[in-house]
């Protein structure tokens, strides 16, 4: 293939068999997708399909809950000064005038020497300022004998103690779980305002890429990635919105990146600088190639841009490469996008390193590593093929840009792919 010597004017210069100049730092790369990643719009969502989603505005309580003085016991409702002095060898007797049960109050008045039968959660009838429970009453016909002395308010919910008519029990920018939902039901909402999910378009290239099940000949491989990515991008919040597997064609790979849909867009392979990458060019020719050519290990190949508002990822091909540019890179952008926090979503804990990682300074590293008698150790430092590294890793260790690495015996942050087990 020829290649021009020097671009037109205005024209992204064409790595391909050139290398890359200079790599961006990955703060550099960080800050790009901060400033171009904001959340997307809301949608109303029904309460039982919201699970899971982001609270896209804060909800304002319009009403008390409960909405009523109610009851926290089986039992029997009263004035407290009725009970002064009851106990076990002293029994008060009351009359005992009606009940209220939930969802059917009792209309009349409590009045001194009454009591009203009463069940949790019923309204507390007017003039009651107290629950006897159960097991200290006697009931015989239409009296009640009770053995214990209350204070007024006692086993008494009060309207609002749970929330208050134009308080904020949740606040915008929350991941809602079920006891979230049951809440905002309480209030009688049907419905949610919840940030939209973005919708992500995987691209897989590569000539010699077979989808698993299928017969594969000798020099090609299965395609590991998709399911992968296709994961990672479900855990951040992102729904697919198509998967294409292209051979290393321009053509199709030109309307893969064009066509209308997606708010990000994750195409893995085709990243570097080899004959057959073509998506860094065509992402510069469509749209913008913010950044190509990363300081870090694996994945220096990643690149980011966008078509229009559609952001777009270079993912390289090897798949922990890919993943590791996934999650510094592209993982952020989706969980930005659907109002998630940017931070990755690892456990993060401290442990000692039992033998050294060694780094160059201005490159980030990716180091996969296990627990081993209750020290961490590095797993393979190189190889972004070896995507059984991976599997065989608890978590990873970064390594800053500004270090040469961590010593023997060093405590270090590591993030874990999943909990340790108690």
């Amino acid at each position: 293939m020829n290649l021009p010597a020097n671009p037109p004017s205005g024209t992204p210069r064409d790595v391909r068999m050139r290398g890359f100049g200079e790599r961006a730092e990955v703060a550099t790369v960080l800050d790009w997708i901060d400033r171009h990643a904001p959340a997307l719009a809301s949608e109303t969502l029904a309460i039982d399909a919201a699970a899971g989603r982001i609270l896209a505005c804060n909800i304002i309580a319009p009403l008390d809950v409960p909405a009523f003085d109610r009851s926290a016991m089986d039992g029997y409702a009263l004035r407290a000064e009725e009970t002064t002095g009851a106990g076990d060898y002293n029994p008060i007797t009351l009359n005992v005038i009606g009940q209220s049960l939930a969802g059917q109050p009792f209309t009349g008045q409590v009045t001194p020497g009454t009591a009203v039968r009463i069940m949790t959660g019923a309204p507390i009838p007017a003039g009651a300022d107290a629950v006897v429970p159960a097991e200290y009453a006697q009931a015989e016909g239409d009296r009640v004998e009770l053995t214990q002395a209350l204070s007024p308010g006692k086993h008494i919910g009060r309207r609002g103690e749970d929330i208050r008519a134009g308080s904020c029990p949740l606040a915008a920018g929350r991941c809602l779980r079920p006891q979230d939902l049951g809440l905002i039901a309480s209030l009688g909402l049907s419905a949610v305002e919840v940030v939209r999910q973005p919708r992500i378009r995987l691209i897989v290239t590569g000539t010699e890429i077979v989808s698993p099940g299928n017969a594969k000949l000798p020099h090609q491989i299965y395609d590991a990635n998709s399911a992968m990515l296709q994961a990672l991008l479900m855990r951040d919040g992102g729904v697919l919105e198509r998967r294409c597997h292209l051979d290393d064609d321009p053509q199709a790979i030109r309307a893969a990146l064009s066509a209308p849909g997606a708010d990000v867009i994750l195409i893995s392979g085709g990243s570097s600088v080899g004959t057959e990458d073509h998506a860094p060019r065509l992402l510069a020719e469509l749209g913008e190639l913010a950044i190509h050519g990363v300081a870090m290990r694996p994945s220096s190949p990643a690149g980011v841009g966008r078509i229009g508002s559609t952001l777009v990822f270079l993912l390289p091909g090897n798949p922990v490469s890919s993943l590791c540019a996934y999650d510094f890179f592209a993982g952020r952008a989706i969980r930005l996008r659907g109002g998630r926090p940017a931070t990755w979503p690892y456990p993060l804990q401290h442990a000692v390193l039992e033998r050294k990682i060694a780094s160059a300074v201005g490159r980030v590293d990716y180091c996969r590593v296990r627990f081993a008698d209750g020290l961490l150790e590095p797993l393979a430092l190189s190889g972004a093929s070896v995507l059984s590294s991976t599997v065989r890793a608890d978590g990873f260790v970064v390594v800053p840009g500004d270090s040469e690495g961590y010593a023997a015996g060093e405590t270090v942050p590591v993030y874990l792919y999943q909990p340790t087990q108690a």
